[in-house]
């Protein structure tokens, strides 16, 4: 292995783990939340879907919904265009992580 290559591998034993442990804003509210289904193995796997869908923005906004599911009907039903706008991204958001995660 080149010196270069070894370095970027070391890094990354080194980091990624961390980074990974740490868990994303989806990850946190969800191991955090009162539901049945919430253990590590679900609450991982919805951040990863996450993680490919959704800009950390929406990430944010949507880790609130766990802690006040009333905030998420607000913005559904909301006629703003960047609710609307979000909205979708999260819908799309939700169906992914349904199909690739189950429940």
């Amino acid at each position: 292995m080149k010196k270069p290559a070894l370095a970027a591998a070391a890094f990354a034993a080194l980091v990624l783990p961390t980074i990974v442990s740490a868990g994303g804003p989806i990850e946190r509210a969800c191991l955090r939340s009162d539901r049945q289904a919430a253990n590590v193995a679900t609450c991982n796997c919805i951040q990863q879907v996450a993680d490919m869908t959704l800009p950390s923005g929406d990430q944010r906004r949507a880790a609130k919904f766990f802690a006040n599911p009333d905030e998420a009907q607000d913005v559904r039903f909301s006629s703003r265009s960047s609710d609307t706008a979000f909205w979708k991204r999260y819908k799309s958001f939700g169906e992914a992580a349904q199909a690739y995660c189950g429940g």
